[in-house]
C-alpha cells in the first residue's frame, strides 16, 4: 500500500514557490505597484484550514521569521511575490461601464500548493492603482469582515467560492457617508480573472491579448478543452455549466449576492467579490439585499437569468475568437438545463428524497409558494424537516408551527409523509442525509452586524468565534445554538449597499 508522502511545511516564506503566471502575460493585462502599507496594523482573524491547504505551519501569523503581518497589511512582500494591479471592464447594472480594473486590490502572486494546483493571493483595500477611479483604494472594516466571514462560511456550505486567508485592521481613517476605520482581507483562489476581463480586451479591440488570456485560461484551469475542434466554445459551455451549478447552490441555500455585475462573475464559476450580500431569513422570492440595488435586478429569484444575461456578455467578448454567433450560443445552450437539473437535485436533497420522480417537482414548489405565503424562515424550515416523523399519527409541530395556515401545511405534509414512505428507508437515516445539506448556521445580516459592532468597539472575538460555527455550518453545535435562531426584529432594519 502507497501511503501519501507528508509534504514538510516552509520553514521560510523564502521557502515558498511562487509561478505568477498571470504576471507573464504582459504589460497590457496589469500595473505592477507597490501596496500603499496599513499604518499600525493588527491582525483580526485568519483561516487556519486555508493555511493548512496551503501547507504553511499553524503558527504562520505569529512567527517572527515569517513576518506575516508586514506583508497582509502591505508593507514588505515575501521574496517571490509580485504585486500587481489587473485591468478589466464590464457591464454594471446592465450597462457597459467601460473600463475598471482592480481599483483596490493587488495580485501578490501564485505559490504552489500541496494539493497540486497554485494558488493567487490578493490583497483587497491595499490602496489606490491606476483603476480606483476617483477612489481612495481602501477597504473599510464592517465590509472587510463580512467578506472574510462570508467566504469562509461558503466554503463550509460547500459552494465554490475564493476563499480568505486572513483579516487585518488599522486604526487608518476612511471616509465614506461617514468616517470608517480601514481593513485588509487577503483573498486566495486559482484565479481571479472574470468576465470582464476578455470583455475589456473585446471593447478594445485587442483581439491578440484577447487570444492571449483565453488560451491561457484554458491551459491552467480547463486543459480538457485544449484540444477540442473549437476551444474556445469548450471552455465557454464550461464556464455556462460552472456557473448554472453555482447558481443552483446559491438558490438552493438562499445565498444573494446582490452586485452580479459582469466584472463580478468568476471564469472558473466561484462566488466573487462579496459587497451587499445577505443570506435570506424569511422566504421571500423578490428578496433585494443590495439597497443601492433601485431597480431590483439582482433580486434572489432573478440571479439565475441574470447569470444567464452575463454569460451572453461573455460570448459576445469570445466571438471574435469563437466566429460563429451559432456557436457561441450551443456553447450556453446547456446553462438551462444544468441549472434546472442541478436546482432539482439540490431540492430533492434537502427532503431527504434518494429517487427522482416527476411528481418531486410539484412537491417542492409547492413547498416554496407556501414558504413565500406564510413568510416561514428558509434555513430554520429546511433544518427543522430534517425531523420530520413519517409516521401517521406524528403531528410535527415544530416545522409546522413556523406556518400560518396550518393546514395548508398539513395537506402539504400527508403528501410529503407519502412520498417519503414511497422512497423507503428509516427517518433516523433520513434525518442524518439530509442534516448534511441543511445548514443550522449560516451567516445572517445580524451575525456580521453584531460582530463588526463588536470589532468596531474594539473586540474582535466575535469575528472569531463567528468564524469558527460558519466553517462547520452543518453540525448541531448545542454550544453556539443562539448563532441557529430566528433574526432579532431589530435586523430587519438593517441594510447593506455598494458603499464599501
Amino acid at each position: 500500500m502507497n501511503l501519501p508522502l507528508e509534504v514538510p511545511a516552509p520553514a521560510t516564506p523564502a521557502a515558498l514557490s511562487w509561478t505568477n503566471g498571470y504576471a507573464r502575460l504582459g504589460d497590457e493585462f496589469f500595473t505592477r505597484l507597490a501596496a500603499q502599507a496599513l499604518p499600525a496594523p493588527r491582525w483580526i482573524d485568519s483561516s487556519p484550514s486555508l493555511a493548512a491547504e496551503l501547507g504553511w505551519p499553524a503558527d504562520w501569523t505569529t512567527r517572527e521569521d515569517w513576518q506575516a503581518l508586514a506583508c497582509f497589511s502591505g508593507a514588505a512582500p515575501w521574496p517571490g511575490m509580485e504585486p500587481l494591479a489587473t485591468v478589466y471592464s464590464g457591464h454594471q447594472f446592465g450597462v457597459w461601464a467601460g473600463q475598471l480594473g482592480d481599483g483596490r486590490a493587488l495580485l501578490l502572486g501564485e505559490v504552489e500548493a500541496p494539493g497540486g494546483q497554485p494558488q493567487e493571493l490578493q490583497l483587497k483595500g491595499s490602496g489606490r492603482t491606476p483603476y480606483s477611479r476617483m477612489g481612495d483604494g481602501r477597504a473599510v472594516l464592517r465590509s472587510s469582515i463580512r467578506e472574510f466571514l462570508c467566504s469562509e462560511a461558503m466554503h463550509g456550505l460547500g459552494i465554490p467560492t475564493t476563499r480568505a486567508l486572513a483579516l487585518v485592521r488599522s486604526d487608518l481613517p476612511v471616509h465614506r457617508e461617514v468616517i470608517e476605520t480601514a481593513a485588509i482581507v487577503t483573498r486566495v483562489a486559482p484565479s481571479f480573472v472574470r468576465f470582464g476581463h476578455f470583455e475589456h480586451f473585446a471593447h478594445h479591440d485587442m483581439p491578440q491579448q484577447l487570444r492571449q488570456l483565453t488560451d491561457f485560461v484554458i491551459e491552467r484551469h480547463y486543459p480538457e478543452c485544449r484540444d477540442t475542434a473549437e476551444p474556445c466554445a469548450a471552455m465557454l459551455e464550461q464556464v455556462a455549466r460552472r456557473t448554472a451549478q453555482l447558481m443552483a447552490d446559491w438558490q438552493a441555500v438562499g445565498f444573494c449576492h446582490g452586485v452580479m455585475n459582469t466584472d463580478n462573475m468568476s471564469i472558473l464559476g466561484l462566488t466573487i467579490d462579496y459587497g451587499p450580500f445577505g443570506f435570506l431569513d424569511a422566504f421571500d422570492p423578490g428578496h433585494i439585499c443590495n439597497h443601492s440595488d433601485h431597480q431590483g435586478r439582482y433580486a434572489y429569484n432573478r440571479q439565475p437569468n441574470i447569470a444567464f444575461w452575463n454569460l451572453h456578455a461573455l460570448a459576445q467578448a469570445l466571438l471574435p475568437l469563437i466566429g460563429e454567433t451559432d456557436l457561441a450560443l450551443q456553447a450556453l445552450q446547456p446553462y438551462k438545463a444544468v441549472f434546472a437539473e442541478t436546482m432539482e437535485a439540490r431540492m430533492r436533497a434537502k427532503l431527504g428524497l434518494r429517487q427522482a420522480l416527476a411528481a418531486d417537482r410539484e412537491l417542492i414548489d409547492d413547498l416554496l409558494r407556501l414558504m413565500a405565503q406564510d413568510r416561514a424562515d428558509l434555513t430554520i424550515t429546511f433544518r427543522r424537516l430534517c425531523d420530520f416523523s413519517s409516521a401517521d399519527t406524528a403531528d410535527n409541530r415544530p416545522v409546522r408551527d413556523l406556518f400560518i395556515d396550518r393546514g395548508a401545511f398539513d395537506a402539504w405534509a400527508v403528501r410529503y409523509r407519502e412520498r417519503l414512505q414511497q422512497d423507503g428507508g428509516s427517518d433516523a437515516e433520513r434525518s442524518a442525509r439530509m442534516k448534511r445539506v441543511n445548514p443550522k448556521y449560516v451567516l445572517r445580516n445580524h451575525l456580521a452586524e453584531v460582530a463588526i459592532r463588536r470589532s468596531q468597539a474594539g473586540d474582535d472575538e466575535e469575528v472569531r468565534r463567528l468564524r469558527r460555527v460558519l466553517e462547520r455550518p452543518y453540525d448541531e453545535q448545542p454550544e453556539h445554538e443562539a448563532y441557529a435562531g430566528f433574526p432579532p426584529d431589530w435586523a430587519q432594519t438593517l441594510e447593506v449597499s455598494c458603499s464599501s
